[in-house]
């Protein structure tokens, strides 16, 4: 029997799950290929459970966690609406092909149309043809405005949060 359902945070079960899921997805290559840090592990749940933004979606294989979504709310500037970033999708090795990805998206999906979102996004590595494929089977593509302009790209400027915050005068 699988259940897919909005974390409680608050659930030391559904705070073990999410600690459990993402530390799986960390280890696989495609979310890295090492575990995560222990400051993660120890603080994760409960950074995520202070930002109102955040939307975690769990699956549940009987009583074992299968898979989460971790989204967060966003703004879209060109419909003055916001949207739904599914940040983190992950579906643990024994539970893929099940279909799990599919009723992750469509929880994630039931809750932006909730909150009033324009659309959901996610980004995803080139090589991970599987989950590519998923996310097309349930309607994701790729971002353009103009096809002559191409598609969009995700890139990231990791920051040194030991150096101190420059200031201005």
């Amino acid at each position: 029997m699988k259940e897919i359902l909005v974390a409680d945070l608050s659930s030391p079960q559904h705070a073990t799950a999410v600690i459990h899921l993402l530390n799986e997805y960390a280890k696989d290559a495609m979310g890295g290929g090492a575990e995560l840090p222990e400051f993660v592990k120890n603080n994760l749940v409960s950074e995520l459970h202070k930002r109102p933004g955040a939307h975690v979606v769990l699956a549940f294989a009987d009583t074992s966690p299968a898979g989460m979504a971790i989204c967060f709310e966003g703004f879209s500037t060109f419909a003055c609406k916001p949207l739904l970033n599914v940040h983190d999708i992950i579906v643990d090795k024994k539970y893929r092909g099940l279909g799990l990805s599919k009723s992750l998206l469509a929880k994630a999906e039931e809750i932006a149309l909730r909150l009033g979102c324009c659309k959901l996004t996610l980004e995803v590595l080139e090589g991970n043809t599987i989950a590519q494929a998923a996310y097309k089977a349930s309607g994701f593509a790729g971002y353009e405005l103009d096809p002559k302009m191409g598609k969009a790209m995700f890139w990231q400027k990791k920051l040194d949060l030991t150096l101190p915050a420059s200031t201005t005068h």
